[in-house]
């Protein structure tokens, strides 16, 4: 499973790319406004640190308006990834922009047929809101199941990038129901690397290693 990280924070970006595990980034305006700084600014600086795809999303919601935003957006870098929302216009744009080669990713993806309406559409990556679609009583990784039998079926290419992911588990979660992409908030991906008993063993390990006396050198 690709880990993209969600934010717009480019010291975030960089430190989870020096470990090699982080496979691309996905912003929006609310992130954007969070920085504090120019949106194509921005962009540019991540695209540049991140070789993977970075979602750049569009504002305007006419098909006319998100292909002009997007034609400013994809000049920036060759792995800039277009994003888009899941309306007809938006469907329209994926489906021009990804003829003529242009990663797409489609968000604020709230049920399985909508996941088949971006597949169709030719989308690069559709983006399920999962914290979201908790928040008001229905089960998100539910819909993650039902988007991935429904993908399958059909072998459809587009992958299954799980968004609004608030903790750890939902991490789990979609690794084990076979998501390809999962995006969380930079907090959310370093705890994935914390348990109690990793700690406990690493001061029990030290703390017999000083009893040695030893050093390397």
């Amino acid at each position: 499973m690709k880990f993209f990280v969600d934010t717009a924070d480019t010291r975030e970006i960089a430190e989870l790319a020096e470990t090699g595990l982080l496979d691309g980034v996905t912003t929006n305006p609310s992130l954007i406004h969070k920085s504090g700084r120019a949106f194509l600014d921005v962009v540019k600086e991540i695209c540049a640190i991140v070789p993977g795809p970075v979602s750049a999303e569009v504002i305007a919601l006419d098909h006319e308006g998100m292909m002009k935003e997007a034609e400013v957006l994809r000049k920036i870098a060759d792995n800039v990834a277009i994003k888009v929302p899941l309306t007809l216009d938006g469907l329209r744009t994926c489906k021009t922009l990804t003829g003529d080669g242009t990663m797409v990713n489609v968000t604020l993806c709230f049920s399985a047929n909508q996941a088949l309406l971006a597949a169709k559409s030719g989308a690069t990556f559709i983006s399920p809101f999962v914290g979201r679609h908790d928040d008001v009583g229905f089960d998100g990784m539910k819909l993650i199941a039902d988007i991935r039998q429904i993908y399958d079926n059909y072998a459809f290419d587009t992958e299954i990038l799980v968004a609004s992911v608030r903790h750890p588990v939902h991490v789990l979660e979609a690794a084990k129901i076979g998501a390809d992409v999962v995006t969380a908030p930079h907090a959310v991906i370093k705890n994935l690397f914390n348990h109690p008993l990793t700690d406990k063993g690493i001061q029990g390990f030290l703390a017999d290693w000083q009893k040695t006396g030893q050093m390397i050198s």
